[in-house]
């Protein structure tokens, strides 16, 4: 077998068409972001990081047309509005990059477990090198410039301990227990991805020109302001501190930088994704309160994504990706 002529599979084509539109979407707004920033620092991650996707589409290109599927419409200059008035602070900017990578660390090394063929491994395996780096400028520089938020700390048992009372797992009734290191990591992950789809959602229903959409953007602001409250108030009730909020750092302006079309689909793609890390910190809980606290929040994700697949379906903003063939509709035109 020619490993080299393999042709790819329903997974590996419907990877690279997720990076392609995801990509050009989060580029759009790197390049937006780079226009407005003004500290010359953040503004050379930035400059890196549009380069590294400029690599990238070429080839995610290729892939896509090699296989004889068409490459799909994404998001391009003609959702960005040139000349727009300042939305974001320097510094949120460089939060949203360092999020925005972390969705790409997970999504490229996602892509890699069910990519095959060698061309289309060693791809990935570029990319998630590319993220990685990507991944220590921007720490390196929110630490510089004293807005890394780092988790709460914890102190050292004497030795190693076992789990020894049912109470180990009850967060409802009982005496209970405090948070463990392991469920902190989702807590911690969750809160601060809600602060940022918060965040984006008040930017955003700032300069939507639909009033419907604007709606929408502003329930799903307060959607995401549950979600943090509903977390915080657990970590609060352990003394421990919530990651700060980044609403001062959008901009009065009402001049939308974007078309009503890649807002939308963002915040669509915030709470999609959200889903995939709520679920792990259900799976990840062993307190009984977390776990009903984990439930309500997937299901009030699951309505809010029901809202935006009609609004981006009644828009014809929502590109179909590749099918499996139909054979009864096959069959049924012989």
């Amino acid at each position: 077998m020619d490993k080299e002529k393999l042709k790819l599979t329903s997974s590996e084509i419907g990877s690279l068409w997720g990076e392609y539109v995801n990509g050009t979407m989060i580029d759009t707004v790197n390049r937006y972001m780079y226009s407005i920033i003004e500290d010359e620092a953040i503004k050379a991650v930035f400059d890196d990081a549009i380069k590294t996707f400029e690599r990238q589409k070429k080839q995610l290109v290729t892939f896509i047309e090699n296989e004889g599927f068409p490459v799909p419409i994404g998001f391009s200059e003609a959702d960005l509005n040139k000349g727009a008035k300042r939305l974001f602070t320097d510094i949120f900017c460089l939060n949203y990059l360092h999020i925005m990578t972390l969705h790409g660390l997970i999504g490229h090394v996602t892509a890699l477990g069910v990519s095959v063929r060698k061309d289309l491994r060693e791809f990935y395996d570029t990319c998630d090198n590319d993220a990685k780096s990507m991944y220590h400028q921007t720490i390196e520089l929110l630490l510089e410039k004293g807005n890394f938020q780092r988790d709460p700390m914890f102190y050292p048992s004497k030795g190693p301990e076992f789990i020894v009372s049912k109470d180990f797992t009850d967060g409802l009734f009982g005496k209970g227990r405090s948070l463990s290191a392991t469920e902190m990591i989702s807590i911690s992950f969750n809160i601060k991805k809600s602060i940022m789809g918060k965040t984006l959602g008040i930017a955003f229903s700032q300069v939507a020109k639909s009033e419907k959409i604007r709606k929408f953007l502003m329930e799903s602001e307060k959607t995401s302001d549950q979600h943090i409250q509903t977390l915080a108030e657990i970590l609060h009730k352990d003394n421990l501190p919530v990651p700060r909020s980044w609403e001062t750092e959008v901009t009065t302006s009402t001049d939308s930088p974007f078309s009503d079309k890649l807002m939308l689909y963002h915040i669509g793609f915030m709470f999609q994704a959200a889903q995939v890390y709520h679920g792990t910190g259900l799976a990840s809980s062993m307190r009984t309160d977390l776990i009903t606290t984990y439930e309500s929040i997937i299901l009030s994700n699951l309505l809010v994504t029901k809202k935006w697949f009609d609004i981006m379906e009644k828009n014809e903003w929502l590109e179909q990706p590749p099918l499996a063939p139909n054979r009864k509709e096959i069959s049924e035109k012989n």
